[in-house]
């Protein structure tokens, strides 16, 4: 069972008694009350009920959520930005380091710019793909269409990753390490800890906002 607690417009007893008929009969509610004697007067809900769900039963009868303090507390979106981010991080980690692996096992005397360009772009790529098989098992898209929708998903997240993952690398092992070291995979691990963390907010501003995730 989630328990939600929200800002509101909320003002008065009388506001209260204009909602409480909706809240009392929707099922996805077990309990809820509103505190008039705190500021902005929150509205505390438990139940197999969203934030956004609350806000359109409170905009049914004029009222309406305060955002702004609470935009960036809300725990199930973190949870799915968090997922979506470690969707694409798994995606853009097979082609990123993959290539990484390659050219500092087989071609170490290549131009550490070049190789890292490639592995960004092989990332880019493998986030694609990856996501589209996602896309196919789990919503039951086409391969076409869950290649264009994954496609269509936010490169800027995709770019940030990958920027924050190669930097990471570059900064601990400057490009010229062997595979066989320990700063090696060192480097890897925090790496994939930038390249997780930097694109979250981002993500998670997305799919609060908008209802839309980046991957």
């Amino acid at each position: 069972m989630e328990s939600v607690k929200l800002d509101t417009t909320l003002h008065c007893e009388s506001c209260v008694s204009k909602i409480q008929p909706i809240f009392d009969e929707d099922k996805r509610v077990k309990n809820w009350s509103v505190d008039l004697q705190t500021e902005n007067h929150p509205i505390s809900v438990e139940g197999e009920i969203t934030p956004s769900e609350i806000k359109a039963l409170l905009q049914k009868v004029g009222f309406d959520t305060i955002e702004n303090k609470r935009f960036w507390s809300d725990n199930a979106i973190w949870k799915r930005a968090a997922l979506n981010t470690t969707n694409c991080l798994i995606g853009c980690s097979i082609g990123d380091f993959g290539t990484i692996i390659f050219f500092q096992s087989f071609y170490p005397e290549t131009n550490v710019l070049i190789s890292m360009s490639i592995a960004m772009l092989n990332g880019l790529i493998t986030s694609v793909v990856f996501e589209a098989v996602l896309l196919k098992i789990r919503e039951g898209f086409g391969l076409l269409s869950a290649i264009k929708i994954a496609f269509g998903m936010s490169f800027l997240s995709m770019i940030a990753m990958e920027l924050a993952e190669n930097a990471t690398d570059y900064f601990i092992t400057k490009g010229n390490i062997s595979t066989s070291e320990p700063l090696f995979w060192i480097a890897l691990c925090c790496a994939l800890t930038a390249g997780f963390i930097v694109p979250l907010p981002y993500n998670y501003y997305k799919l609060k906002k908008f209802n839309k995730a980046c991957h």
